[in-house]
């Protein structure tokens, strides 16, 4: 990722983040409260920054409560909706399919991969999101400090965390791959929603890396 890049956005971006970081104030104010106030453009980014990062929050936090306590859904071509509830019982089109001991015990497994690969992908999401909104307030800083090389270097080092981050959750696809096999073989029903094959898995280390 090339910071000096970001500079001319940036820049355009000036007078409205300006504006946005600007408070009122009465002409009677004293010049000790106008100081006490940062009105700078980081400042006012910043600010924007952790709204988004706690709106971000929320959306997650709820998101995981409904995939722990939810259905998890899945489809497939031409094939009616299926899901897998929280107690291993396995639906399509909203009815249930017997199913014995075994067979639960396999859907709860397959269902705790899609849960926990579902995390990490929100993970790192928010990780992505937080990373974008901090290049552009280094990006700002930068462009008043003149510190564009020492702000890429961080920038960039927060890219190969996230990087590593993405390894991760590719580094769990072949246990769910395995899972999924299992239970296509065990349980005819769920055949048809096996839709996850080796070239997902060699997807995913392909396009894990992070561009910078």
């Amino acid at each position: 990722m090339n910071l000096l890049r970001l500079i001319p956005a940036v820049l355009l971006c000036l007078p409205l983040i300006a504006c946005g970081g600007t408070s009122s104030s009465s002409s009677s104010s004293s010049g000790a409260d106008a100081s006490a106030t940062d009105t700078s453009p980081g400042k006012a980014v910043a600010d924007a920054t952790g709204e988004i990062g706690k709106s971000v929050k929320e959306a997650t936090d709820k998101a995981r409560e409904e995939i722990a306590k939810g259905n998890i859904k899945i489809s497939s071509d031409k094939q009616p909706r299926a899901e897998i509830t929280p107690d291993g019982r396995f639906l399509i089109a909203g009815k249930e399919v017997e199913t014995t001991p075994a067979q639960r015990r396999q859907l709860l497994d397959y269902r705790g991969h899609i849960a926990g690969i579902a995390q990490d992908g929100m993970e790192i999401g928010v990780a992505g999101a937080k990373l974008g909104a901090n290049a552009a307030s280094e990006a700002i800083k930068g462009v008043f400090s003149g510190d564009t090389d020492g702000i890429e270097k961080r920038i960039n080092a927060e890219a190969e965390k996230l990087e590593a981050q993405a390894k991760q959750l590719c580094n769990r696809l072949p246990a769910m791959l395995a899972s999924q096999q299992a239970l296509a073989r065990d349980l005819p029903a769920f055949q048809p929603y096996a839709n996850m094959d080796q070239s997902d898995i060699d997807d995913c280390d392909t396009n894990k890396v992070v561009n910078r």
